[in-house]
């Protein structure tokens, strides 16, 4: 297997690495798992103000447990896929309920809060409390693919394959490794990146594999780009909008305005009540109390 320089890649990322808020020496891990939950598909820049805004209105678990379903909703904004917002205030009640208002560290035990999966709960178990663990998100996947296999792409994701490669990857000590793996996934996210990667500023070009090899062009199977627009998301979006920016309150007549597909506009309305995100009483749509 080739191996990854280290030291070059921790020296890049001391020149490179972006000052991001929850990078600084006194996050705690509650602001950590904030940030993983926000991030999942959603830009940094996007996700930097709400989360500052969060934290200056719940600063910890237990301001978030407490806090009113509708008011959650309504500072998530637009960051997509809202469930997130309901699935973080129930991991804020486990918190607190179950943990003492403590996150846990352990991964066994962070897979048990609500809306952490894999990644997040490899993600806060490393740069929350610096555990060395392999930590695999889209970027990991595609920068050790490149610079150890020798490929354009990742392929698709396994999870055990993928930890096992990045586990075989980190250095010895914790410290190191959770360095390490912050600075793995920044290559990613501004070197090498998935359509246009900047090899002559990457720290890893003089051991690439994929760029030893030529950059070959990937071969196997390309996932498909996914489309927003006339999505049930987006009318799921559009119609949350009219509550989250009114009164919380709306009649039919308003939501059927916001699109004029009645057979998607239904649906859309109907897996936001079942989501948890709407409540109906007859034509009369409200955000949960």
């Amino acid at each position: 297997m080739t191996a990854v320089d280290t030291p070059a890649l921790l020296s890049w990322f001391d020149r490179a690495g972006r000052p991001l808020p929850w990078r600084g020496p006194d996050v705690s891990a509650w602001e950590i798992l904030l940030c993983e939950i926000m991030s999942q598909q959603t830009p940094v820049a996007r996700v930097e103000p709400v989360w500052r805004a969060w934290l200056e209105k719940w600063p910890g678990p237990a301001e978030l447990a407490a806090a009113p379903t509708a008011e959650v909703i309504r500072m998530w904004g637009k960051l997509g896929y809202p469930r997130r917002a309901l699935r973080l205030r129930e991991c804020a009640l486990v918190v607190v309920e179950q943990h003492g208002g403590e996150v846990p560290t352990d991964v066994d035990e962070l897979l048990g809060l609500p809306g952490v999966g894999d990644y997040t709960a490899r993600a806060v178990a490393c740069f929350a409390h610096g555990q060395r663990v392999p930590v695999v998100d889209t970027n990991v996947r595609r920068v050790v693919a490149r610079a150890v296999g020798g490929a354009a792409e990742a392929g698709p994701p396994s999870t055990r394959r993928d930890l096992s490669a990045v586990d075989a990857l980190l250095p010895a000590g914790r410290e190191r490794a959770v360095a390490f793996s912050v600075a793995l996934m920044e290559l990613g996210a501004l070197v090498c990146t998935a359509r246009s990667p900047r090899c002559e500023d990457c720290p890893l070009a003089p051991s690439c594999a994929w760029l030893a090899a030529g950059r070959p062009e990937w071969d196997g199977p390309r996932r498909r780009t996914q489309t927003f627009a006339g999505t049930d998301r987006q009318v799921r979006g559009l119609l949350l909008d009219v509550l989250r920016d009114g009164d919380g309150t709306a009649g039919r007549d308003r939501l059927d305005a916001v699109w004029p597909d009645p057979a998607q506009r239904g649906r859309a309305l109907d897996s936001l009540v079942a989501d948890g995100l709407m409540v109906r009483t007859g034509d009369v749509y409200s955000l949960p109390g």
